[in-house]
């Protein structure tokens, strides 16, 4: 089960464990196909050129094995999709919900990495 974008997907918590451990800054977008979350896909899919030194993934919401987001204690307040959660070297650095402009997703580029 994967999302039908232009992004690099994370199928299971396997795949999401390792892409921690092969990537030092990592942004997972963890959502549907749905009004909050297209916009968020479209700009990580423009930020990846931007953002070399970043890698940036998807992963469906729905999937069981999305509860290594979904169980986050910095996404225990969320009330809509999709989850960001930012990486630092494996660890949470930063954890937005809803909808998000380019400007604040790259806020949160700069910020962190």
């Amino acid at each position: 089960m994967i999302l039908p974008t232009n992004l690099k997907h994370i199928a299971n918590a396997e795949e999401h464990a390792a892409v921690l451990k092969d990537n030092e800054n990592v942004m997972v977008c963890c959502g549907r196909m749905g009004p909050m979350c297209i916009p968020v896909y479209g700009v990580m899919e423009e930020l990846q050129e931007e953002y070399k030194h970043v890698e940036f993934r998807d992963m469906l919401f729905d999937n069981p094995e999305a509860a290594v987001i979904r169980n986050l204690p910095e996404a225990s307040s969320f009330m809509g999709l999709p989850f960001v959660i930012y990486y630092k070297n494996g660890e949470v650095v930063a954890a937005t919900s809803s909808i998000q402009s380019k400007e604040q997703i790259t806020e949160v580029l700069d910020r962190e990495f």
